[in-house]
């Protein structure tokens, strides 16, 4: 399976080290220390076992966000970001970096136990963390000089982002490049979806990067939200959603029609 990144992350860092909210809508679990496994190998994917999936934490930030960094180098959207690739591979790591701090924080950070991959997770609605008041600069100081390009994916992202219902979004999921096609996307996935499903029943929202991995999480359950949001005058992304299996299907029903 590829790195199938769900679209670049949305209004991402705040300040580092900040404490977690957890609000109601976030899922149980996300308590566990980080290295201890969330899942265990079970099952068989494309080119071998399952590998267990674990949570991350501050220690994994420079290894994460370079692996991120170098999984989404070459996406459409990237390219849009910065034009340049020898500079967005300098710049990529400490943006993703931010990115990082913001779902260990605020969220959840799921990797394995080689740490080629990782999965940022953040709870979105009502009662989620804001954007924190210093976020312009450290976007700035990290993305310096193409923060309007940076900006701007920020306002075409928030336009479509689904409004005053709880959700989780999948704001990354990247696996580094010489591990992909081997079910670790997969396995990510899943871990966290089988938490939404057994435990706290809320929507997944995600920003696919392009139909290629628009078709792989529809593979997953997820269906189209809306019509695809274009960057000015850039590349297509797929805003998708996904509901959880473990409610009975009125339930589904009403979560659906609060999504839209």
């Amino acid at each position: 399976m590829s790195s199938r990144p769900s679209g670049l992350p949305r209004r991402c860092p705040p300040p580092a080290g900040a404490p977690s909210h957890p609000g109601p809508d976030r899922a149980p679990g996300h308590a566990s220390p980080p290295g201890r496994p969330v899942t265990g190998p079970g099952g068989r994917l494309a080119g071998g076992p399952r590998p267990p999936v674990t949570r991350a934490g501050p220690a994994d930030l420079d290894t994460l966000s370079q692996v991120i960094a170098d999984a989404f180098h070459d996406l459409a959207p990237s390219r849009w970001l910065i034009a340049d690739p020898a500079a967005r591979r300098d710049i990529f790591p400490g943006y993703f970096r931010l990115c990082l701090e913001h779902a260990m924080t605020s969220g959840v950070v799921h990797t394995i136990p080689d740490r080629a991959a990782a999965a940022l997770w953040i709870p979105a609605g009502e009662d989620a963390v804001g954007q924190p008041a210093d976020y312009a600069g450290r976007l700035a100081a990290a993305t310096d000089p193409w923060t309007g390009r940076f900006l701007a994916f920020d306002a075409a992202l928030d336009r479509h982002h689904p409004a005053g219902v709880s959700h989780h979004h999948l704001a990354v999921l990247g696996v580094r490049p010489d591990r992909q096609g081997r079910g670790t996307g997969t396995a990510l996935l899943r871990a966290y979806h089988e938490i939404l499903d057994r435990d706290a029943g809320a929507p997944a929202y995600l920003e696919a990067a392009d139909l290629r991995t628009r078709r792989i999480y529809l593979h997953h359950g997820y269906a189209d939200h809306g019509p695809p949001i274009r960057l000015p005058e850039g590349p297509l992304m797929y805003p998708m959603v996904r509901r959880p299996k473990s409610h009975t299907p009125s339930e589904l029903t009403d979560r659906r029609a609060d999504m839209t």
